[in-house]
Protein backbone atom coordinates (compact mmCIF):
# COMPACT_ATOMS: atom_id res chain seq x y z
CA UNK A 1 0.00 0.00 0.00
CA UNK A 2 1.60 2.95 -1.21
CA UNK A 3 1.10 6.24 1.24
CA UNK A 4 0.92 9.64 0.71
CA UNK A 5 3.87 11.38 3.14
CA UNK A 6 2.48 13.92 5.68
CA UNK A 7 3.17 15.30 9.00
CA UNK A 8 0.71 12.89 10.34
CA UNK A 9 2.03 9.87 9.07
CA UNK A 10 2.62 8.33 12.49
CA UNK A 11 -1.22 8.64 12.93
CA UNK A 12 -2.99 8.20 9.31
CA UNK A 13 -2.03 6.73 6.53
CA UNK A 14 -3.59 7.85 2.80
CA UNK A 15 -3.88 6.45 -0.39
CA UNK A 16 -3.49 8.98 -3.30
CA UNK A 17 -5.40 8.19 -6.30
CA UNK A 18 -5.48 10.89 -9.24
CA UNK A 19 -5.82 14.79 -8.88
CA UNK A 20 -7.98 14.84 -6.12
CA UNK A 21 -7.42 14.35 -1.90
CA UNK A 22 -5.76 11.19 -0.98
CA UNK A 23 -8.14 8.43 0.59
CA UNK A 24 -7.63 8.10 4.18
CA UNK A 25 -6.78 4.10 5.21
CA UNK A 26 -9.71 2.66 7.69
CA UNK A 27 -10.52 -1.02 7.77
CA UNK A 28 -12.79 -2.47 5.42
CA UNK A 29 -16.18 -3.74 7.14
CA UNK A 30 -17.19 -7.10 7.28
CA UNK A 31 -19.21 -8.30 4.26
CA UNK A 32 -22.72 -10.17 4.61
CA UNK A 33 -24.10 -13.29 3.30
CA UNK A 34 -23.82 -13.34 -0.61
CA UNK A 35 -26.99 -14.85 -0.53
CA UNK A 36 -29.42 -11.74 -0.80
CA UNK A 37 -32.70 -10.36 -2.29
CA UNK A 38 -32.90 -6.91 -1.23
CA UNK A 39 -30.46 -4.65 -2.02
CA UNK A 40 -28.43 -2.31 -4.76
CA UNK A 41 -28.99 -4.90 -7.32
CA UNK A 42 -32.95 -5.15 -7.41
CA UNK A 43 -33.20 -0.93 -8.10
CA UNK A 44 -30.77 -2.16 -11.29
CA UNK A 45 -33.46 -4.74 -12.16
CA UNK A 46 -35.85 -2.10 -11.61
CA UNK A 47 -34.31 0.38 -13.80
CA UNK A 48 -33.25 -1.88 -16.26
CA UNK A 49 -36.16 -3.73 -16.71
CA UNK A 50 -38.36 -1.08 -18.95
CA UNK A 51 -40.07 -1.00 -22.16
CA UNK A 52 -36.73 -2.49 -24.07
CA UNK A 53 -36.96 -5.54 -22.21
CA UNK A 54 -41.23 -5.56 -22.69
CA UNK A 55 -41.54 -4.14 -26.09
CA UNK A 56 -38.49 -3.79 -28.06
CA UNK A 57 -37.04 -6.72 -27.88
CA UNK A 58 -40.37 -8.75 -27.72
CA UNK A 59 -40.96 -6.49 -30.93
CA UNK A 60 -37.82 -7.80 -32.61
CA UNK A 61 -39.05 -11.06 -32.36
CA UNK A 62 -41.57 -11.08 -33.97
CA UNK A 63 -40.30 -9.01 -37.12
CA UNK A 64 -37.24 -11.23 -37.14
CA UNK A 65 -37.88 -14.39 -35.00
CA UNK A 66 -36.35 -15.64 -32.05
CA UNK A 67 -32.69 -16.20 -33.17
CA UNK A 68 -32.58 -12.54 -32.90
CA UNK A 69 -32.30 -12.88 -29.30
CA UNK A 70 -28.33 -13.27 -29.01
CA UNK A 71 -28.08 -9.83 -29.22
CA UNK A 72 -30.09 -9.91 -26.29
CA UNK A 73 -27.68 -11.87 -24.50
CA UNK A 74 -24.29 -10.28 -25.45
CA UNK A 75 -25.67 -7.16 -24.34
CA UNK A 76 -26.87 -8.39 -20.89
CA UNK A 77 -23.99 -10.26 -20.04
CA UNK A 78 -21.52 -7.38 -20.86
CA UNK A 79 -23.69 -5.46 -18.63
CA UNK A 80 -23.48 -7.61 -16.03
CA UNK A 81 -19.62 -7.16 -16.27
CA UNK A 82 -20.28 -3.61 -16.25
CA UNK A 83 -21.75 -4.06 -12.92
CA UNK A 84 -19.65 -5.72 -11.09
CA UNK A 85 -16.57 -3.55 -12.14
CA UNK A 86 -18.52 -0.48 -11.25
CA UNK A 87 -19.09 -2.49 -7.94
CA UNK A 88 -15.65 -3.10 -7.19
CA UNK A 89 -14.25 1.00 -7.18
CA UNK A 90 -17.64 2.20 -4.66
CA UNK A 91 -17.01 -0.84 -2.28
CA UNK A 92 -12.95 -0.28 -2.53
CA UNK A 93 -13.39 3.70 -2.11
CA UNK A 94 -17.24 4.72 -1.43
CA UNK A 95 -16.73 7.03 -3.86
CA UNK A 96 -18.97 7.20 -6.68
CA UNK A 97 -17.91 6.40 -10.02
CA UNK A 98 -18.47 10.01 -10.85
CA UNK A 99 -16.22 11.09 -8.05
CA UNK A 100 -13.90 8.94 -9.91
CA UNK A 101 -14.27 10.23 -12.58
CA UNK A 102 -13.38 13.43 -11.43
CA UNK A 103 -10.39 12.15 -9.94
CA UNK A 104 -9.00 11.70 -13.30
CA UNK A 105 -10.05 14.82 -15.08
CA UNK A 106 -13.45 16.89 -13.90
CA UNK A 107 -14.37 17.92 -17.46
CA UNK A 108 -14.97 13.93 -17.87
CA UNK A 109 -17.20 14.25 -15.05
CA UNK A 110 -19.16 17.26 -16.01
CA UNK A 111 -19.60 15.56 -19.08
CA UNK A 112 -21.77 12.66 -17.65
CA UNK A 113 -23.36 15.50 -15.59
CA UNK A 114 -24.04 17.46 -18.60
CA UNK A 115 -25.48 14.02 -20.43
CA UNK A 116 -28.02 13.77 -17.38
CA UNK A 117 -29.41 17.05 -17.74
CA UNK A 118 -30.11 16.26 -21.15
CA UNK A 119 -31.56 12.56 -21.02
CA UNK A 120 -33.22 11.67 -17.49
CA UNK A 121 -35.52 14.89 -16.94
CA UNK A 122 -38.28 13.55 -19.78
CA UNK A 123 -41.39 11.61 -18.09
CA UNK A 124 -41.34 9.67 -20.88
CA UNK A 125 -41.68 6.13 -18.79
CA UNK A 126 -44.89 7.39 -16.68
CA UNK A 127 -46.69 8.30 -19.67
CA UNK A 128 -46.62 5.12 -21.59
CA UNK A 129 -47.29 3.38 -17.86
CA UNK A 130 -50.49 5.85 -17.36
CA UNK A 131 -51.74 5.05 -21.09
CA UNK A 132 -51.53 1.65 -20.43
CA UNK A 133 -53.61 2.66 -16.69
CA UNK A 134 -56.07 4.36 -18.67
CA UNK A 135 -56.98 1.28 -21.03
CA UNK A 136 -57.25 -0.82 -17.81
CA UNK A 137 -59.24 1.84 -15.59
CA UNK A 138 -60.50 4.58 -17.66
CA UNK A 139 -58.51 7.12 -15.72
CA UNK A 140 -57.91 10.18 -18.60
CA UNK A 141 -53.80 9.43 -18.66
CA UNK A 142 -52.92 12.92 -18.30
CA UNK A 143 -54.19 13.02 -14.51
CA UNK A 144 -52.63 9.86 -13.21
CA UNK A 145 -49.58 10.20 -14.88
CA UNK A 146 -49.22 13.53 -13.10
CA UNK A 147 -50.66 12.24 -9.76
CA UNK A 148 -48.03 9.32 -10.20
CA UNK A 149 -44.95 12.12 -10.47
CA UNK A 150 -46.58 13.96 -7.78
CA UNK A 151 -46.28 10.70 -5.24
CA UNK A 152 -43.00 10.22 -6.26
CA UNK A 153 -41.56 13.08 -4.63
CA UNK A 154 -43.98 13.03 -1.46
CA UNK A 155 -42.66 9.30 -1.15
CA UNK A 156 -39.41 10.41 -0.90
CA UNK A 157 -40.22 13.70 0.95
CA UNK A 158 -41.76 11.78 4.45
CA UNK A 159 -39.25 8.97 4.20
CA UNK A 160 -36.42 8.58 6.81
CA UNK A 161 -33.67 7.44 4.74
CA UNK A 162 -34.54 8.07 0.89
CA UNK A 163 -32.40 4.30 -0.44
CA UNK A 164 -34.52 2.79 2.29
CA UNK A 165 -37.75 3.95 0.48
CA UNK A 166 -36.36 3.09 -2.72
CA UNK A 167 -35.43 -0.35 -2.28
CA UNK A 168 -38.32 -1.42 -0.90
CA UNK A 169 -40.63 -0.26 -3.49
CA UNK A 170 -38.89 -1.21 -6.41
CA UNK A 171 -38.10 -4.69 -5.41
CA UNK A 172 -41.98 -4.97 -3.85
CA UNK A 173 -42.95 -3.88 -7.66
CA UNK A 174 -40.22 -6.13 -9.59
CA UNK A 175 -41.52 -9.08 -7.53
CA UNK A 176 -45.25 -8.65 -8.72
CA UNK A 177 -44.29 -7.94 -12.31
CA UNK A 178 -42.12 -10.89 -12.27
CA UNK A 179 -44.62 -13.50 -10.94
CA UNK A 180 -47.36 -11.66 -12.44
CA UNK A 181 -46.12 -12.12 -15.60
CA UNK A 182 -45.02 -15.66 -15.70
CA UNK A 183 -48.94 -16.79 -14.80
CA UNK A 184 -49.88 -14.95 -17.02
CA UNK A 185 -47.59 -16.20 -19.41
CA UNK A 186 -47.86 -19.55 -18.46
CA UNK A 187 -52.28 -19.59 -18.47
CA UNK A 188 -51.80 -17.82 -22.02
CA UNK A 189 -48.41 -19.21 -23.85
CA UNK A 190 -47.04 -22.21 -24.71
CA UNK A 191 -44.19 -24.59 -24.05
CA UNK A 192 -42.78 -24.24 -27.81
CA UNK A 193 -42.95 -20.40 -27.80
CA UNK A 194 -40.86 -20.55 -24.59
CA UNK A 195 -38.29 -23.17 -25.77
CA UNK A 196 -38.01 -21.27 -29.54
CA UNK A 197 -37.27 -17.89 -27.20
CA UNK A 198 -34.21 -19.61 -24.91
CA UNK A 199 -32.80 -21.22 -27.84
CA UNK A 200 -32.65 -18.29 -30.07
CA UNK A 201 -30.19 -16.65 -27.27
CA UNK A 202 -27.77 -19.04 -28.46
CA UNK A 203 -28.09 -18.41 -32.60
CA UNK A 204 -25.40 -16.54 -32.47
CA UNK A 205 -24.50 -14.59 -35.81
CA UNK A 206 -27.87 -14.79 -37.08
CA UNK A 207 -28.80 -11.08 -38.95
CA UNK A 208 -31.39 -11.49 -41.28
CA UNK A 209 -31.08 -9.15 -44.24
CA UNK A 210 -33.93 -7.10 -43.64
CA UNK A 211 -32.23 -6.20 -40.23
CA UNK A 212 -29.55 -5.05 -42.00
CA UNK A 213 -31.22 -1.84 -43.44
CA UNK A 214 -31.37 1.80 -42.55
CA UNK A 215 -34.82 1.20 -41.16
CA UNK A 216 -33.92 -1.36 -39.15
CA UNK A 217 -30.49 -1.15 -37.83
CA UNK A 218 -31.28 1.90 -35.52
CA UNK A 219 -34.05 0.27 -34.16
CA UNK A 220 -31.68 -2.83 -33.22
CA UNK A 221 -28.64 -0.64 -32.13
CA UNK A 222 -31.16 0.94 -29.81
CA UNK A 223 -32.48 -2.38 -28.15
CA UNK A 224 -29.05 -3.70 -27.81
CA UNK A 225 -28.22 -0.72 -25.57
CA UNK A 226 -31.48 -0.86 -23.39
CA UNK A 227 -30.71 -4.51 -22.68
CA UNK A 228 -30.75 -3.96 -19.08
CA UNK A 229 -29.56 -0.93 -17.98
CA UNK A 230 -29.77 2.04 -20.68
CA UNK A 231 -27.14 5.02 -20.40
CA UNK A 232 -26.56 6.18 -17.45
CA UNK A 233 -28.24 3.75 -14.93
CA UNK A 234 -25.08 1.30 -14.24
CA UNK A 235 -22.96 4.60 -13.50
CA UNK A 236 -25.70 5.18 -10.49
CA UNK A 237 -25.57 2.25 -9.19
CA UNK A 238 -22.55 3.14 -6.98
CA UNK A 239 -24.08 5.68 -5.40
CA UNK A 240 -26.89 2.72 -4.33
CA UNK A 241 -23.66 1.12 -3.10
CA UNK A 242 -22.90 3.68 -0.69
CA UNK A 243 -26.24 4.65 0.33
CA UNK A 244 -26.43 0.70 1.63
CA UNK A 245 -23.55 1.24 3.32
CA UNK A 246 -21.47 -1.01 0.94
CA UNK A 247 -17.42 -1.92 1.95
CA UNK A 248 -16.23 1.29 2.57
CA UNK A 249 -19.46 3.22 2.00
CA UNK A 250 -19.90 2.45 5.64
CA UNK A 251 -17.52 5.14 6.68
CA UNK A 252 -20.29 7.99 4.13
CA UNK A 253 -23.87 9.35 5.38
CA UNK A 254 -26.49 8.36 3.51
CA UNK A 255 -28.80 10.53 1.32
CA UNK A 256 -32.24 11.47 4.35
CA UNK A 257 -36.30 12.48 3.36
CA UNK A 258 -36.57 16.17 3.12
CA UNK A 259 -38.41 15.98 6.63
CA UNK A 260 -35.22 14.67 8.12
CA UNK A 261 -32.78 16.05 6.71
CA UNK A 262 -31.32 17.94 9.55
CA UNK A 263 -30.23 14.25 10.84
CA UNK A 264 -28.04 14.01 7.94
CA UNK A 265 -23.87 13.29 9.58
CA UNK A 266 -21.27 15.71 7.78
CA UNK A 267 -20.24 14.43 4.40
CA UNK A 268 -16.59 13.97 4.21
CA UNK A 269 -14.68 15.48 1.42
CA UNK A 270 -13.53 12.53 -0.63
CA UNK A 271 -13.99 8.42 -0.04
CA UNK A 272 -11.55 5.75 2.19
CA UNK A 273 -9.61 3.02 1.26
CA UNK A 274 -8.53 0.49 3.31
CA UNK A 275 -5.22 -1.25 3.87
CA UNK A 276 -4.69 -3.83 0.36
CA UNK A 277 -1.09 -5.18 2.07
CA UNK A 278 -3.29 -6.93 4.68
CA UNK A 279 -4.44 -10.91 4.89
CA UNK A 280 -7.36 -9.96 6.97
CA UNK A 281 -8.52 -7.30 4.47
CA UNK A 282 -8.12 -9.09 1.65
CA UNK A 283 -10.06 -11.74 3.30
CA UNK A 284 -13.57 -9.36 3.65
CA UNK A 285 -12.55 -7.96 0.38
CA UNK A 286 -13.19 -11.36 -1.08
CA UNK A 287 -16.42 -11.66 0.80
CA UNK A 288 -17.36 -8.36 -0.90
CA UNK A 289 -16.87 -9.23 -4.22
CA UNK A 290 -18.75 -12.66 -3.56
CA UNK A 291 -21.62 -10.38 -2.40
CA UNK A 292 -21.73 -8.45 -5.59
CA UNK A 293 -21.24 -11.91 -7.97
CA UNK A 294 -23.66 -12.93 -6.63
CA UNK A 295 -26.12 -9.15 -6.76
CA UNK A 296 -24.94 -8.96 -10.73
CA UNK A 297 -25.47 -12.62 -12.15
CA UNK A 298 -28.29 -13.84 -10.05
CA UNK A 299 -30.52 -10.83 -9.50
CA UNK A 300 -29.63 -8.42 -12.06
CA UNK A 301 -28.57 -10.98 -14.82
CA UNK A 302 -31.41 -13.97 -13.94
CA UNK A 303 -33.98 -11.60 -13.22
CA UNK A 304 -33.73 -8.85 -16.64
CA UNK A 305 -33.29 -12.60 -18.56
CA UNK A 306 -36.49 -13.97 -16.79
CA UNK A 307 -38.37 -10.52 -17.12
CA UNK A 308 -37.48 -10.66 -21.34
CA UNK A 309 -38.47 -14.49 -22.18
CA UNK A 310 -41.73 -13.90 -20.12
CA UNK A 311 -42.50 -10.81 -22.14
CA UNK A 312 -41.70 -12.35 -25.58
CA UNK A 313 -43.44 -15.42 -25.35
CA UNK A 314 -46.28 -13.17 -24.19
CA UNK A 315 -46.16 -11.16 -27.42
CA UNK A 316 -45.25 -14.45 -30.00
CA UNK A 317 -48.81 -15.72 -28.39
CA UNK A 318 -50.87 -12.20 -28.62
CA UNK A 319 -50.04 -12.00 -32.30
CA UNK A 320 -51.01 -14.99 -32.77
CA UNK A 321 -54.82 -14.07 -30.76
CA UNK A 322 -54.49 -10.81 -32.71
CA UNK A 323 -53.45 -9.93 -35.73
CA UNK A 324 -53.36 -6.64 -34.67
CA UNK A 325 -50.69 -7.10 -32.46
CA UNK A 326 -48.15 -7.68 -35.48
CA UNK A 327 -49.52 -4.78 -37.48
CA UNK A 328 -49.10 -2.11 -34.45
CA UNK A 329 -45.77 -3.72 -33.37
CA UNK A 330 -44.16 -3.47 -37.13
CA UNK A 331 -46.09 -0.09 -37.35
CA UNK A 332 -43.60 0.83 -34.17
CA UNK A 333 -47.56 2.06 -32.42
CA UNK A 334 -46.48 1.12 -29.28
CA UNK A 335 -49.72 2.43 -27.24
CA UNK A 336 -51.43 0.34 -29.79
CA UNK A 337 -49.50 -2.88 -29.77
CA UNK A 338 -49.67 -3.12 -25.11
CA UNK A 339 -54.19 -2.21 -26.38
CA UNK A 340 -53.89 -5.11 -28.78
CA UNK A 341 -51.83 -7.58 -26.93
CA UNK A 342 -54.46 -6.76 -23.90
CA UNK A 343 -57.20 -7.49 -25.64
CA UNK A 344 -55.46 -10.77 -27.04
CA UNK A 345 -54.84 -11.88 -23.73
CA UNK A 346 -58.12 -11.39 -21.96
CA UNK A 347 -59.45 -13.46 -25.16
CA UNK A 348 -57.36 -16.44 -24.58
CA UNK A 349 -57.68 -16.10 -20.45
CA UNK A 350 -60.83 -13.46 -19.73
CA UNK A 351 -60.55 -10.12 -18.51
CA UNK A 352 -58.10 -10.62 -15.27
CA UNK A 353 -55.53 -11.64 -17.80
CA UNK A 354 -55.58 -8.47 -19.94
CA UNK A 355 -56.18 -6.42 -17.32
CA UNK A 356 -53.36 -8.19 -15.89
CA UNK A 357 -50.93 -7.36 -18.09
CA UNK A 358 -51.97 -3.64 -18.31
CA UNK A 359 -51.55 -3.24 -14.96
CA UNK A 360 -47.47 -4.78 -15.38
CA UNK A 361 -46.95 -2.25 -18.10
CA UNK A 362 -48.62 0.45 -15.78
CA UNK A 363 -45.92 -0.76 -13.17
CA UNK A 364 -43.09 -0.97 -15.59
CA UNK A 365 -43.77 2.93 -16.55
CA UNK A 366 -44.17 4.20 -12.75
CA UNK A 367 -41.13 2.17 -11.16
CA UNK A 368 -38.98 3.48 -14.36
CA UNK A 369 -39.60 6.68 -13.69
CA UNK A 370 -39.57 6.45 -9.25
CA UNK A 371 -36.27 4.85 -10.57
CA UNK A 372 -34.90 7.48 -12.63
CA UNK A 373 -35.56 10.38 -11.15
CA UNK A 374 -34.41 9.50 -7.91
CA UNK A 375 -31.33 8.14 -9.98
CA UNK A 376 -30.65 11.31 -11.60
CA UNK A 377 -31.34 13.33 -8.31
CA UNK A 378 -28.51 11.22 -6.36
CA UNK A 379 -26.16 11.33 -9.27
CA UNK A 380 -26.28 15.14 -10.15
CA UNK A 381 -26.60 16.30 -6.44
CA UNK A 382 -23.23 14.10 -5.70
CA UNK A 383 -21.76 16.02 -8.35
CA UNK A 384 -22.88 19.15 -7.72
CA UNK A 385 -21.87 18.89 -3.75
CA UNK A 386 -18.36 18.06 -4.46
CA UNK A 387 -17.74 20.22 -6.94
CA UNK A 388 -19.81 22.99 -7.83
CA UNK A 389 -18.32 25.90 -5.41
CA UNK A 390 -20.26 27.23 -1.96
CA UNK A 391 -22.63 24.20 -2.19
CA UNK A 392 -21.30 21.88 0.32
CA UNK A 393 -22.50 24.60 3.00
CA UNK A 394 -25.83 22.77 2.19
CA UNK A 395 -26.67 18.74 3.45
CA UNK A 396 -26.85 16.80 0.41
CA UNK A 397 -29.93 15.87 1.18
CA UNK A 398 -31.01 19.39 0.35
CA UNK A 399 -29.19 19.24 -3.43
CA UNK A 400 -31.26 15.92 -3.44
CA UNK A 401 -34.36 17.25 -3.18
CA UNK A 402 -33.40 20.57 -4.98
CA UNK A 403 -33.09 18.19 -8.14
CA UNK A 404 -35.28 15.68 -7.60
CA UNK A 405 -38.78 17.98 -7.52
CA UNK A 406 -36.84 20.34 -10.30
CA UNK A 407 -36.77 17.23 -12.40
CA UNK A 408 -40.85 16.68 -11.22
CA UNK A 409 -41.90 19.78 -12.09
CA UNK A 410 -40.40 19.80 -15.69
CA UNK A 411 -42.22 16.63 -16.12
CA UNK A 412 -45.41 17.75 -14.76
CA UNK A 413 -44.86 20.90 -17.49
CA UNK A 414 -43.74 18.76 -20.48
CA UNK A 415 -47.07 16.08 -20.06
CA UNK A 416 -49.35 19.72 -20.40
CA UNK A 417 -47.40 20.98 -23.45
CA UNK A 418 -45.76 18.11 -24.96
CA UNK A 419 -48.23 15.61 -24.15
CA UNK A 420 -46.72 11.05 -23.54
CA UNK A 421 -42.90 11.58 -24.56
CA UNK A 422 -39.72 10.78 -23.29
CA UNK A 423 -39.34 14.82 -24.50
CA UNK A 424 -39.79 17.29 -27.94
CA UNK A 425 -39.22 15.41 -30.88
CA UNK A 426 -36.45 17.10 -32.37
CA UNK A 427 -34.16 15.94 -29.95
CA UNK A 428 -34.79 12.37 -29.59
CA UNK A 429 -32.29 11.33 -32.03
CA UNK A 430 -29.61 13.02 -30.14
CA UNK A 431 -30.61 11.58 -27.27
CA UNK A 432 -30.78 8.06 -28.36
CA UNK A 433 -26.91 9.00 -29.23
CA UNK A 434 -26.31 9.68 -26.18
CA UNK A 435 -27.28 6.94 -24.35
CA UNK A 436 -25.54 4.46 -26.42
CA UNK A 437 -22.66 6.69 -27.10
CA UNK A 438 -22.76 7.34 -23.17
CA UNK A 439 -22.27 3.36 -22.55
CA UNK A 440 -19.41 3.24 -24.35
CA UNK A 441 -17.71 5.96 -22.64
CA UNK A 442 -18.33 4.45 -19.12
CA UNK A 443 -16.40 1.32 -20.92
CA UNK A 444 -13.52 3.76 -21.34
CA UNK A 445 -13.88 5.48 -17.38
CA UNK A 446 -14.07 1.66 -15.71
CA UNK A 447 -10.78 0.96 -17.81
CA UNK A 448 -9.30 3.88 -16.27
CA UNK A 449 -10.46 4.38 -13.02
CA UNK A 450 -9.93 0.79 -11.97
CA UNK A 451 -6.99 0.26 -13.18
CA UNK A 452 -5.27 3.54 -12.41
CA UNK A 453 -7.16 4.67 -9.09
CA UNK A 454 -7.30 1.87 -7.30
CA UNK A 455 -4.42 -0.47 -5.18
CA UNK A 456 -3.06 -3.42 -7.89
CA UNK A 457 -3.40 -6.18 -6.12
CA UNK A 458 -7.76 -5.33 -6.30
CA UNK A 459 -7.60 -4.07 -9.58
CA UNK A 460 -9.52 -6.47 -12.48
CA UNK A 461 -7.98 -9.21 -13.68
CA UNK A 462 -7.43 -9.65 -17.86
CA UNK A 463 -10.42 -11.20 -18.56
CA UNK A 464 -12.50 -8.32 -16.66
CA UNK A 465 -10.43 -5.63 -18.52
CA UNK A 466 -10.61 -7.68 -22.07
CA UNK A 467 -14.80 -8.10 -21.32
CA UNK A 468 -14.91 -4.08 -20.43
CA UNK A 469 -12.87 -3.35 -23.56
CA UNK A 470 -15.17 -5.63 -25.82
CA UNK A 471 -18.06 -3.98 -23.98
CA UNK A 472 -16.48 -0.28 -25.16
CA UNK A 473 -15.58 -2.05 -28.71
CA UNK A 474 -19.33 -2.89 -28.82
CA UNK A 475 -20.79 -0.01 -28.16
CA UNK A 476 -19.23 2.30 -29.54
CA UNK A 477 -18.58 0.41 -33.01
CA UNK A 478 -22.23 -1.09 -33.59
CA UNK A 479 -23.42 3.20 -32.90
CA UNK A 480 -20.92 4.46 -35.53
CA UNK A 481 -21.55 1.97 -37.85
CA UNK A 482 -25.13 2.47 -38.15
CA UNK A 483 -23.86 6.39 -38.50
CA UNK A 484 -21.82 5.79 -41.47
CA UNK A 485 -23.30 2.80 -42.80
CA UNK A 486 -27.42 4.02 -42.66
CA UNK A 487 -26.90 7.54 -41.77
CA UNK A 488 -29.18 7.44 -38.64
CA UNK A 489 -28.93 7.50 -35.25
CA UNK A 490 -30.18 4.93 -32.77
CA UNK A 491 -33.86 4.34 -32.43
Amino acid sequence: MADVTTGREQRERLWKAGRLDPMPIRPLPEAPNSLHILGPAMILVALGVGLGETYMWPRLVLLFGPEIRWLFLIGVTVQAVVMFEFARYAIATGESIFFGAARLWKPIMWFFFAVAMLIYIWPGHVAAGADALELLTGIPWLVSAIVALLLIGVIFTFANVVYNAVESILTFLVGVMVIGSAVVAAVVGNFGDLWATITGLFAFGYIPDEALTAAWFPIIVGSVAFAGPSGMQQMWYTLYLRDKGAGMGAYLPRIRGLLHADEEESMPSRGYMFDTDDPEELRKWKGWTRWVLFDALVLFWGITMLVTIVFTVLALQASRLNPNVQQAIEAGEESAAISAMADAFASAGGFIMGGAFLLFIAIVGWKGTLGIFDAFARGQSDMAYYFIPGLRRFNISYIYFAFLWGVIAFGILVLLFFGPTDGPQAILGVLAFLSTFVMGAYCVLLLLTNNLLLPKNIRPGILNNAFIALGALFYLGILFYSLLAYGALPD
